[in-house]
């Protein structure tokens, strides 16, 4: 059996094989994500379907001299095996040496950090601009997937594309997937291309007034070669469209395309398993929506090709025209929901707060300068939490806290999470937000963990009247304003204080970010000196920052915020994330005694 993998350090390795060699190198590369990727989980599709067209790029262009820019960069494996970093694919011991995506930290061959969709063309575009300025010819290669083309981004670079007269290539990945289906009438022009060998004079590409290749079999290396070597050099911008497998060389990720976008680790996915259904965040808000959509036919569930990681396909299937997905296009999905709102139907958009960052121009134009009703789930992934750098959601909060004509909550059980979608969706009758809480804590897990009942007890309502902050255990000297899932870190915030300090501190569960409750703030002047927030979430923008300001004249109440600083984390372990920023009740109660 063929070895070509343990010669290969480098592109200039690559280039010493023969040809007829490459397809033996491409099971090689294949094989080692099938087995990391099992092993450690990891994006698994997107990689498996593009080992052929990594191989040939780097076989005929010149890396890192010729600059690849992959578009979201979750089909980057081959290119990290190919440009130095196989141990990260061969090694179990060095499995978590690289990251999920491109990071000019670890390479010359990456150019850039990307998570986000749409980008590739726009960066590349500006790389051939600023080659054009300093007088040099390298050539300068975009690779984006089809489902990425309905990023508004990526239109707008081949708009400008289009306009050029110098070197670009973009090679158009096209495996007919998103991470699901893909939504938007391009789509059915890329199938006439398909159809027709790229004959079709329905051709979105050549509109734009670039020039256009097709490759009917992406995961030919002799064909990809061939046609990289013609377009090596060119002098104007060309697409290079490629009809790839998602998928490609695992029989379960080529049947179940979504599914296979991205895997857990086998041994995690086999925990879950053995654990059998278990109720999630998901399923809960699957199933609210269900209910209310059988009662309410104006009712509409909207997501931006994340359908698979909020909404399953069987849920899609069943509601029919009471799910839309808008494709990779968070701008259009804001816009589109306000026009719903508008309209008297009642949209409820669920997009991962990382993502809902590039709309946040329809947030505030579009949606809350009109008024209009919708509600947003915003999904944090997580936010103090060892995510990508480019996939952190600890922005959300603080982003939509910016935006005046949002109503922005963060339910702190599972309770008061559906009663705000209750709320929101049939009466509210405006804009609001909604931070979905990360784990289904519930009004029982409450009582339990403070070993007694809540003072303000709640069925769960939420209504008008209850955009006000929410007592949950009554004291004096110290009040504790746990927002959204950080109540639970605020119930041992507060037993540590009674331990330690023998304080018995108020609990508040604010229950909303979009604005202080001035009332409930004032009432605690009387008994309390020291105001502690916690938030799950940036403090630059955020809640604790706006409680500390309506605070500022006063001199006998100190304020203690707790929450994320303002900057940038790239999978950095969530405990030692929480002790960096001192999110401990250890840590917060030695800060609570020296302010005392």
């Amino acid at each position: 059996m063929t070895n070509h993998l343990n010669s290969i350090n480098g592109p200039a390795d690559l280039k010493k094989l023969e040809r007829a060699q490459l397809p033996e190198l491409a099971d090689e590369i294949r094989q080692a994500i099938l087995t990391k990727v099992t092993a450690a989980g990891g994006h698994f599709g997107p990689n498996l379907g593009v080992v052929e067209a990594t191989i040939a790029l780097h076989y005929v262009f010149d890396s890192p001299n010729d600059k690849i820019v992959w578009d979201v960069s979750h089909q980057s494996y081959p290119h990290k095996i190919l440009t130095g970093r196989k141990e990260a694919f061969l090694d179990p011991a060095h499995y978590h040496d690289v990251t999920g995506y491109t990071h000019p930290s670890e390479s010359e061959h990456d150019h850039f950090v990307v998570g986000h969709t749409g980008t590739s063309i726009s960066m590349a575009v500006g790389l051939a601009k600023g080659r054009d300025l300093n007088g040099r010819d390298e050539n300068v290669i975009a690779f984006i997937g089809d489902g990425s083309l309905s990023e508004g981004e990526a239109l707008e670079g081949l708009d400008n594309a289009g306009a050029m007269d110098t070197n670009l290539i973009i090679v158009l990945n096209d495996n007919e997937w998103s991470i699901a289906e893909n939504h938007g009438g391009m789509y059915e022009g890329l199938a006439e291309l398909r159809a027709t060998n790229g004959a079709s004079e329905r051709n979105m590409f050549r509109d734009f007034g670039l020039d256009y290749r097709y490759v009917a079999d992406g995961n030919d290396t002799a064909a990809l070669v061939e046609v990289f070597e013609q377009v090596r050099g060119i002098d104007h911008p060309v697409v290079v469209h490629i009809h790839t497998d998602k998928g490609r060389g695992s029989a379960w990720a080529e049947e179940n395309k979504e599914a296979g976008h991205w895997r857990l680790p086998e041994a995690v996915a086999k925990q879950l398993e053995a654990a059998g259904e278990v109720e999630s965040v998901d399923s809960v808000t699957v199933d609210f929506l269900e209910n209310k959509m059988k009662a309410d036919p104006t009712v509409v569930a909207i997501t931006a090709a994340t359908a698979g990681s909020g909404f399953p396909r069987d849920f899609r299937e069943r509601v029919g025209r009471q799910f839309v997905d808008v494709g990779i296009a968070e701008q259009h999905a804001i816009a589109f929901a306000s026009g719903i709102g508008k309209a008297g139907g009642k949209p409820v958009v669920e997009m991962y707060s990382t993502f809902m960052q590039r709309a946040y121009d329809q947030l505030q134009q579009d949606l809350a300068l009109q008024g209009n009703p919708a509600t947003i789930i915003m999904m944090s992934m997580g936010a103090i939490a060892p995510t990508d750098n480019t996939h952190s959601g600890m922005y959300g909060i603080a982003m939509a806290n910016t935006i005046p004509g949002l109503t922005g909550l963060a339910p702190a059980t599972r309770e008061e999470y559906l009663a705000m979608l209750d709320w929101s969706i049939d009466r509210a009758n405006r804009p609001v937000v909604i931070a979905q809480p990360g784990s289904l804590y519930s009004e029982a897990d409450l009582v339990a963990a403070l070993g007694g009942p809540v003072a303000e007890a709640r069925e769960g309502f939420f209504d008008e009247k209850d955009l006000s902050y929410r007592t949950i255990a009554s004291g004096s000297k110290v009040a504790i304003l746990a927002l959204g899932d950080f109540l639970g870190l605020g119930v041992r915030v507060r037993a540590e204080l009674k331990e330690k300090l023998g304080v018995d501190a108020t609990l508040i569960d604010p229950r909303m970010f979009s604005a202080v409750d001035a009332k409930a703030l004032d009432a605690l002047r009387d008994k309390h000196t020291v105001a502690v927030t916690l938030e799950d979430g940036l403090l630059t923008g955020g809640f604790g920052r706006e409680v500390a300001a309506h605070f500022a004249a006063d001199k006998s109440m100190t304020v203690l915020n707790y929450g994320a600083d303002k900057e940038f984390n790239d999978c950095v372990p969530a405990d030692e994330l929480f002790h960096r920023y001192r999110l401990e009740p250890e840590t917060i109660a030695e800060d609570v005694r020296l302010a005392l």
